[in-house]
């Protein structure tokens, strides 16, 4: 499994850093690679680990992913108080069972054109996969990765090609997956994606929290330090964050594991 974490900029509030959004908190993400609080699944995160972030003048975002433990990694604690953003993604990785463990291109996010996306969960007992990915989508490097959330990434991604939005991507990504997991298949799918303007997350199987302030919008797998405002998402639900505010719907399918 994995922590994951996705952060947005209050309008006004200007940038912050990578050091800040992913080193800094009392929990962090670099500390729920070795100790995570509110993980059902595996105790550590130590099979590598990913940033992605937005810069100005720059149509895509730029990447950096490592297959080691985030805190072994003084490359990225040196360069990370030197990058603002003002929109970020960002991963730790438990790799599942059957999965490299110690191949880079399995560590989210995983990107193309606009979009960060993750997955902290297992999609175990597909029927068939590669039939719910057409050509061009195929194509795309990051959906050939070999892990269960590649595939996931490729079904979200042809979504947003075809003009759904950010929310309605991951929502169909649910869907599609979970209908094609076979009777003893799981699909374990808290998602997270942005396009450096919104953030969306869903919560199956697997749990999300949120916090808004006057600084900005995090969407988490757990709280990254013990101060006020968090709040955990209900299960079985897409969440949407964008300047106008933070909307919580339910997902369209059901969310119990597939047994």
């Amino acid at each position: 499994m994995c922590r994951h974490l996705a952060w947005m900029a209050t309008d006004g509030a200007g940038p912050a850093s990578l050091h800040d959004l992913v080193l800094a908190a009392p929990h962090s993400l670099q500390v729920q690679a070795w100790a995570p609080r509110h993980q059902r699944f595996g105790t550590v995160n130590v099979d590598g680990y990913g940033v992605g972030w937005y810069v100005p003048d720059r149509d895509e975002p730029v990447r950096f992913r490592r297959a080691q433990p985030i805190w072994t990694d003084a490359s990225f604690a040196s360069l990370a108080p030197a990058v603002t953003t003002t929109a970020a993604l960002a991963a730790v990785r438990s790799a599942t069972q059957g999965f490299a463990a110690s191949d880079e291109t399995c560590c989210a996010p995983f990107t193309h054109g606009r979009w960060l996306f993750s997955h902290n969960g297992r999609v175990d007992g597909l029927v068939s996969h590669r039939d719910l990915l057409d050509d061009a989508v195929w194509e795309v490097p990051d959906v050939r990765a070999p892990v269960d959330s590649a595939v996931v990434f490729g079904v979200a991604l042809r979504a947003w090609l075809d003009g759904a939005g950010l929310g309605e991507g991951l929502a169909h990504a649910v869907s599609t997956v979970r209908s094609r997991v076979g009777p003893a298949g799981v699909a374990r799918l808290s998602l997270l994606a942005t396009d450096g303007t919104a953030l969306a997350g869903t919560t199956c199987g697997e749990a999300l929290v949120v916090r808004r302030d006057g600084r900005g919008t995090v969407l988490a797998s757990e709280p990254t330090d013990d101060e006020p405002g968090w709040q955990e998402l209900p299960p079985g639900c897409l969440v949407v964050a964008d300047p106008g505010g933070v909307r919580v719907t339910p997902l369209a399918e059901p969310t119990e594991e597939t047994a």
